[in-house]
């Protein structure tokens, strides 16, 4: 999870707005830096922390300009159930990394392209990723591309249920 500090450093210490926050009986606090514009290059960014603590909660950027929603929320601290929809018909993307986070609003404020896939950390253990890696190696890929392709390909397999179900015999059973 980011800090504070690294939050307000990302906004460049400009704060809009700031809030009593109430969440699962929590009293918190809210800041938000927005720029002013609801498109052409808008976007808003928002913080929810404890006053006392300095624990962050979730942190949000708004993409106004391409209708986008990213948010990071602490699973540490917060598991309450929040709301899918950021706006109309935008949904959030809900982010595991903080880099992903850093990487998106950095460039949301800058007025810049960003990547839209969310990133995802792994813990490969060291003898298998140098299995992976000389694997990637034989294809002539890095390891990112090559680990991206196993990850694609493991969503686009039919589930078993799935598979099952289709080729399962239909029987007509009488008494």
């Amino acid at each position: 999870m980011i800090s504070l500090k690294q939050w307000m450093e990302l906004v460049d210490y400009r704060i809009t707005e700031g809030s009593d926050y109430h969440l699962n009986g929590e009293n918190l606090f809210s800041l938000t830096s927005w720029n002013g514009r609801q498109s052409d290059g808008g976007y808003s960014m928002e913080i929810v922390f404890d006053q006392k603590t300095q624990d962050v909660y979730v942190v949000e950027a708004c993409d106004y300009s391409n209708d986008r929603a990213y948010r990071l929320i602490n699973p540490d601290i917060d598991d309450v159930e929040h709301d899918k929809t950021a706006w109309d018909d935008t949904e959030w993307t809900d982010l595991d990394v903080a880099d992903d986070f850093i990487e998106k609003a950095t460039a949301i404020i800058a007025g810049e392209d960003y990547d839209t896939r969310v990133q995802i950390q792994l813990d490969i253990p060291h003898d298998l990723l140098y299995k992976l890696m000389l694997q990637a190696h034989e294809s002539d890929i890095t390891l990112n591309e090559f680990i991206l392709k196993i990850l694609q390909d493991v969503i686009d397999r039919p589930k078993l249920d799935d598979i099952a179900e289709s080729i399962a015999p239909r029987a007509n059973f009488r008494d």
